[in-house]
């Protein structure tokens, strides 16, 4: 079992939890992450960052569906300096700007950050890699990068900004970034390994033959947000024409919505007549399964701009599958060309001059989804190049055969989560070293202890009241009846719904008495006399006087 660190993971259902209607590759991804973290804990405690037990209670559940002996402990938010101990905070998208101000609170070297990048299209993403720029982020924080391309565009993002903050400013300004580290995400092989069973049962389910050609896609079936099928339609029916063997391509995944999957089903009839289309349901492990084990090929023709990285195709080789995929994205990566299947030649504009696609998205003229469409439709594979590959593939067995191991090595190699998950690790000790070695810096030591967007309120918004209870405030007893006062006003509702940060009757019938016993008491003498900080006892001044209980005047 590793020895090497691991990390508090920050955890919402909806970033792990694959079993809901709408499931999207970062939920896929960060529940394999899971599996791999509670794999790699061992003794020690698999830590999570949340705000509420309910949450906390969630994530115990999951780790021990995966590893019933797994030990698991919570840090709430409120208490993030706990994760002093643990050493580095795990977010499972690129928002290192928010945990990055709440760190300043307990000293901006009590741990590291270490985000992902999923999607890099949405404004979201795009205003937290700007954000990287402005946020208190140390070099001993990181932003993995799932690929080169993905790391492109946030290079590009940073540039851009850095461009605007020098425009807006006149002069350059000293910043400290994360590091940007390309690591890729990961998948568990041993989940596609099948037997020649297994693909005689699957295709006997699905009534395929035994000569026919499986051409197999996995993944969300949407044309705008993630691959549009046409190329491939298109293609397919040509080695069809052209080979005459039986094709049958495979889709198997989810349908955002049932026009959706009306307009894929018309789009088979319509463009590749002579292929049977199967579509299989991706959210059910039954029916995934036996899409895996019923393939020849795996095809996936990524085309829009919302997808970094693309995890089917490093499964699909897992399943010792040769793959077609177009040259795009993390594919750029995971899938080197000839030699465990082949990248397809993609075009698009060198720039918007035309549609402003960008400015639309952003007047909120067109939504997320619209904008991914509508630049979706810029996006082609060259289609003789495609044609080219997949009839190689359907003709030639002993080509699909060497692809295909070649494949199933390198999947095991590079992408099983027990090779990528060490290089988290051995990250989240390089930031612990850069971090130690700044630990006494200028920097450190001089650091703010919140954020100016979320400071004190006190200090925001001190332009607000008369006067501010200091120690030199006087308290003056109004109430006749001070114990029994408070009580009946506690129990008002327009002050029971703050009662966890009211002082408790006993207290406050004894404080009342301690400033009714006193002809001339002020912050100071009262904090002396009640054995409690004087902060504390200009809020509880402060609390007694909003109840009409003392009178507070200047010293």
């Amino acid at each position: 079992m590793s020895t090497m660190p691991n990390a508090a993971i920050y955890f919402e259902p909806d970033g792990y939890v694959v079993t809901g209607d709408k499931i999207m590759g970062r939920q896929a991804a960060g529940n394999s992450f899971l599996r791999a973290a509670v794999a790699q804990a061992g003794d020690a405690p698999l830590w999570c960052l949340t705000a509420s037990e309910r949450a906390a209670q969630a994530f115990n559940t999951l780790a021990r569906s995966i590893d019933a002996g797994v030990k698991t402990a919570w840090c709430p938010t409120l208490k993030i300096g706990k994760l002093r101990d643990v050493g580095t905070l795990y977010l499972p998208g690129p928002n290192l700007d928010h945990y990055a101000s709440q760190r300043l609170r307990v000293g901006i070297d009590a741990f590291s950050i270490c985000g992902i990048t999923h999607t890099t299209a949405s404004h979201g993403a795009m205003d937290a890699v700007a954000s990287l720029l402005t946020a208190p982020v140390m070099p001993w924080d990181a932003l993995i990068c799932t690929s080169n391309a993905a790391k492109g565009t946030v290079n590009t993002v940073m540039t851009e900004q850095m461009e605007l903050l020098r425009w807006r400013f006149g002069h350059d300004v000293k910043l400290d970034l994360p590091r940007l580290p390309v690591i890729p995400l990961g998948i568990q092989c041993e989940d596609f390994n099948f037997t020649a069973e297994d693909r005689a049962k699957a295709r006997a389910e699905l009534q395929i033959g035994e000569d026919d050609i499986v051409v197999l896609f996995v993944g969300r079936l949407s044309y705008h947000a993630k691959a549009h099928p046409h190329a491939m339609m298109l293609a397919l029916e040509e080695v069809a024409q052209k080979t005459g063997r039986n094709i049958v391509l495979v889709q198997c995944g989810w349908f955002a919505n049932k026009e959706i999957g009306q307009a894929f089903q018309t789009a088979a009839r319509k463009v590749c007549p002579s292929v049977r289309c199967l579509f299989t349901d991706g959210k059910n492990p039954k029916s995934r399964n036996a899409s895996w084990a019923a393939a020849d090929i795996f095809a996936s023709l990524s085309d829009n701009f919302q997808e970094t990285f693309g995890i089917t195709p490093i499964e699909a080789m897992a399943a010792g599958l040769p793959v077609v995929v177009s040259d795009w994205d993390g594919y750029k990566d995971t899938v080197p060309d000839g030699q465990v299947g082949f990248r397809i030649p993609t075009w698009t504009l060198e720039n918007d001059n035309v549609h402003h696609f960008a400015a639309r998205y952003e007047a909120g003229t067109d939504s997320y989804d619209r904008y991914c469409g509508y630049t979706c439709q810029t996006v082609a594979v060259d289609p003789s190049a495609l044609t080219d590959r997949l009839t190689a593939l359907v003709e030639q067995p002993g080509l699909r055969q060497k692809l295909g191991e070649a494949g199933k090595k390198r999947a095991q190699a590079t992408y099983d989560w027990a090779v990528v998950y060490k290089q988290y690790q051995a990250l989240w000790a390089e930031l612990a070293s850069i971090r130690a070695a700044g630990a006494q810096s200028d920097q450190v030591r001089t650091a703010p202890k919140a954020a100016p967007t979320r400071m004190d309120p006190y200090k925001a918004f001190a332009s607000y009241p008369s006067h501010a209870v200091d120690s030199s405030t006087r308290l003056t007893l109004l109430a006749s009846d001070p114990g029994d006062a408070y009580a009946r006003y506690l129990a008002l509702d327009t002050f029971s719904y703050a009662k966890a940060i009211l002082p408790s009757a006993t207290f406050a019938e004894r404080a009342l008495h301690v400033i009714g016993d006193s002809v001339d008491i002020d912050v100071a003498t009262f904090a002396r006399v009640m054995g409690i900080p004087a902060a504390d006892t200009a809020m509880i001044a402060s609390m007694l006087a909003k109840m009409g209980l003392i009178r507070l005047s200047r010293g």
